[in-house]
């Protein structure tokens, strides 16, 4: 499996825009187990996206779908920074299930 923490800051008073238009994109996405997008507490910018998928492959496949594309062009205008991504390897979980 492959994963993605992604830590996004919108624009200032953005971030339930950006949330509706990442939550629009990632309905059937192929090979995605799992797509989590939370609200930092602290924060009221910061979003932290949580990616679990089949392969990198079927992630990097999912860059090229129109919704996704689409989803892309419109949340830069209110993507203030995107200053950490970790790529993991998932173990263990409660969710979809492992393969």
């Amino acid at each position: 499996m492959y994963g993605i923490i992604a830590k996004l800051v919108s624009a200032p008073n953005r971030r339930e825009d950006l949330m509706a238009i990442l939550t629009k994109s990632t309905i059937g996405m192929p090979g995605c187990l799992s797509y989590v997008i939370a609200e930092e507490l602290a924060d009221a910018n910061i979003i932290w996206i949580t990616e679990v998928w089949d392969s990198a492959a079927d992630h990097e496949t999912s860059l090229s779908l129109p919704a996704v594309k689409d989803a892309i062009g419109s949340a830069k205008l209110r993507i203030a920074g995107f200053p950490r991504v970790a790529v993991t390897s998932p173990v263990a979980g409660v969710g979809p299930s492992a393969k």
